[in-house]
């Protein structure tokens, strides 16, 4: 009988150590995917990022359901929630660096410099504010996919789209 009752005083503990090893699970992802959020979002303006950050993690009972907030109020957060997550893929998300450098490139008649393009991308898009090296990185990235030409200057490289015909523009 003392046996029994030992186990079952070691069972209840064990199921309290696992539910608060759960609770803090589901904290962590509450938080993982309100980082994600905000990044998928990172176009928004200061006021509405810090409307999704991560609030405080909510208290559960016995059962692991949240007693912080009554259950309209989740209803209707998870409903809004929803709503948020409508348009997504490509369509829904900012053009590729790699194709706005790209449309760039297709502007000028001459071979460009990273730095140009970078410099050119900034004052188009503002909120577009790649570091130099990123620029470099997805012209050369381009270069790989056959979409751009390389030129080499002294020390200096330069960029230029290769047309749909395979050539380059005239004035390198």
């Amino acid at each position: 009988m003392e046996q029994a009752a030992s186990d079952l005083q070691d069972n209840h503990r064990q199921q309290n150590e696992l539910q608060r090893q759960l609770e803090a699970l589901r904290q962590e992802e509450k938080l993982l995917l309100d980082i994600l959020n905000l990044a998928e979002h990172s176009t928004t303006v200061p006021e509405q990022a810090r409307a999704t950050e991560p609030e405080k993690a909510p208290s559960t009972d016995a059962k692991g359901k949240s007693t912080s907030r009554p259950r309209a109020v989740r209803a209707a957060r998870r409903e809004s929630s929803r709503k948020d997550k409508a348009p997504r893929g490509r369509a829904a998300r900012r053009p590729l660096l790699g194709d706005l450098l790209l449309d760039l490139l297709k502007k000028h008649d001459k071979p460009r410099l990273a730095q140009e393009l970078r410099e050119e991308l900034i004052e188009a898009h503002p909120d577009r504010v790649p570091t130099p090296q990123v620029v470099r990185n997805t012209l050369e990235g381009l270069v790989a996919k056959g979409l751009v030409q390389r030129h080499k200057q002294d020390r200096s490289v330069m960029y230029t789209p290769i047309t749909s015909g395979g050539a380059v523009p005239d004035g390198h």
